[in-house]
This record gives structure tokens, C-alpha cells and sequence, in this order.
């Protein structure tokens, strides 16, 4: 496959998933080094991500130290595990009013991650540098099975700031859950995150949230058999886009950590295997550049 071909179709390309240090696990690189080496390869824009804390605080940090992330934007967001207090209004308020554009909803600290990790103790997924207290389930459901008062206090924010509601790793009936809210509030951008990692949904549940609002992002490290992710062939991220559709599907790396390719090197890797098996450039460049870019309002 041509390399200028697929550099052409990265021009402008988002990556809404990346993991960069500083993180108790273990990172190849910080945010601004993951947003030069984006510019660099043509990409407009990059979301940095932590399971432990707001990257919202780092992107400031650097920005206002001078560091140079080239010419990509570079924003921040919060995942609501334990260290910020799970479902935590107060935190989601801060992250927001600071510039944050991503909430994600429990990733590692929601209950279907725990019980998945413990089902399957080999997960592919990073170790700990750094010892941390276990994380507990962090609860987004009440005993009627609508969502908390905390989960609508959250949902308002992101309707407020016009942010991007994220998943994260929760179970299917909960994701639907809090979509179902977000629409109600009027939340106006949703993205689920690898839908066949952890979540553990099918191609129904994916259509349910579709119809709700909502992106599907897969993660290109599952799909890079030099990924310590890599879990299935590209053959499952295609049977998955057109279960959906291309006009509600993205591609995120989940790239950062140590050990694994640069996020640009699985992009450009990916985008030429979607183009050899037939997929038209067209269809790439929604996932990649077009449905990125109108989620996070770079567009």
C-alpha cells in the first residue's frame, strides 16, 4: 500500500485514545511528545487519557511551561475511577471549566472490568509501576436501574460544556443506562470505547447506542499484532464497522504505553490494511478524520 496514499488520509486525523505518562503505569511518552509526533504525521488533533487522574491539569502544565507539542491540539479529559472519587461532580466540574472535552465513565474501577479481570487473570492489560489501592465497583445505577443523582449532575456538566460523554468499561446494560440519560438531558456527543474489550457488547447493544447518539471507537492496538493488546484480526473491526456503519464508527490508537508501537506507526499500519482489504478511502477517512474531529467540535 502507497505510504503517500495513506499519509494523505491522515491529514487532519483525530486520535481521541491515547496514554500517555505521567501514569502509575507505565508510559513511552508524555502528552506533548504524543501531539508532536501526531503533527508530524499530519493529524490535527490529540486526547490524552489517564485511568488515575485528570490529564486536563497536565495539558495546562505544559502548555503554560512552553513545552512544544508541534502543530496537533492537544486537550485532556477524566476518567471517573477511584482516585477521583468514582461518579465525582465536583471533580467532572473542574476538568470541564479547565478545558477538559472528554468524561470517560469508569474504566478500571467499573464493575464489569473488575469482574473481567478477575474471570480472566491473563487480561492483556498494563501493570501497576506503581502499588495503588485496589479499585472498588464504582456504582452509576440506583436500585431502580436509572442512573444516580450524581450520574445527571455529571451529565449536566457535559451538556454544559458541550463535552463528549465516553463509556469507558462499563457493562453493557450500564452504558445504556447512562446514554439513555445523556439523550434525555441533551447531551449531544456519546462515544463508546472498544466495544469487544471488557464491555464484552454484541453488534445489537452497538446499534442500540448508535441509535442513542452514539460513536463507536475501536482501539487499534487490539488489531496491531505488535500491540501487548493485540486480541483479534482486522476481519472482526470490519464485521463490527458494518454492523453500525462508517458514518458512526472511529478509529482511536489506546497507544501510549510502554513497550507497545507509537500510536502513529498503528495508524498508519491499520489505515493500509483497511485499504488492501478493499475499504475505501472514503470510509477511512470518516473514521479516522471526519467523525473524530465533529465529536470533539475540532471540525
Amino acid at each position: 500500500m502507497s505510504a503517500d496514499r495513506v499519509a494523505a488520509l491522515l491529514e487532519g486525523a483525530v486520535d481521541l485514545h491515547v496514554h500517555p505518562a505521567p501514569s502509575p503505569l507505565p508510559r513511552r511518552m508524555d502528552g506533548a511528545e504524543a501531539a508532536r509526533l501526531a503533527g508530524e504525521s499530519g493529524f490535527s488533533a490529540v486526547v490524552v487519557k489517564s485511568h488515575h487522574h485528570s490529564t486536563v491539569m497536565d495539558v495546562l502544565a505544559l502548555e503554560q511551561a512552553g513545552v512544544d507539542h508541534g502543530s496537533a491540539e492537544l486537550f485532556g479529559g477524566i476518567a471517573l475511577n477511584g482516585p477521583v472519587g468514582g461518579i465525582n461532580p465536583k471533580a467532572v466540574d473542574l476538568a470541564l471549566k479547565m478545558g477538559g472535552r472528554i468524561v470517560w465513565f469508569p474504566t478500571i474501577g467499573s464493575a464489569q472490568h473488575i469482574r473481567h479481570h478477575a474471570e480472566h487473570p491473563n487480561l492483556k492489560f498494563p501493570k501497576l509501576a506503581v502499588h495503588l489501592e485496589p479499585e472498588e465497583p464504582i456504582e452509576v445505577l440506583d436500585g431502580n436501574g436509572g442512573v444516580t443523582e450524581d450520574v445527571y449532575a455529571i451529565l449536566e456538566s457535559i451538556k454544559a460544556h458541550d463535552a463528549i460523554l465516553a463509556s469507558g468499561h462499563m457493562a453493557p446494560h450500564q452504558i445504556t443506562a447512562v446514554f439513555q440519560a445523556a439523550r434525555e438531558v441533551g447531551v449531544q456527543r456519546m462515544l463508546v470505547n472498544h466495544p469487544n474489550f471488557v464491555i464484552e457488547a454484541s453488534h445489537e447493544d452497538a446499534r442500540r447506542w448508535v441509535e442513542l447518539g452514539a460513536y463507536v471507537e475501536h482501539s487499534l492496538c487490539m488489531y496491531d499484532e505488535e500491540s501487548s493488546f493485540h486480541n483479534w484480526d482486522l476481519d472482526t473491526m470490519v464485521a463490527w464497522i458494518e454492523a453500525v456503519g462508517p458514518e458512526r464508527s472511529t478509529l482511536g490508537s489506546d497507544l501510549g504505553q510502554m513497550n507497545n508501537p507509537l500510536p502513529t506507526d498503528s495508524f498508519r499500519k491499520i489505515v493500509g490494511r483497511l485499504l488492501e482489504r478493499g475499504t475505501s478511502e472514503d470510509t477511512v477517512r470518516r473514521m479516522v478524520a471526519t467523525n473524530p474531529a465533529e465529536l470533539l467540535g475540532v471540525a
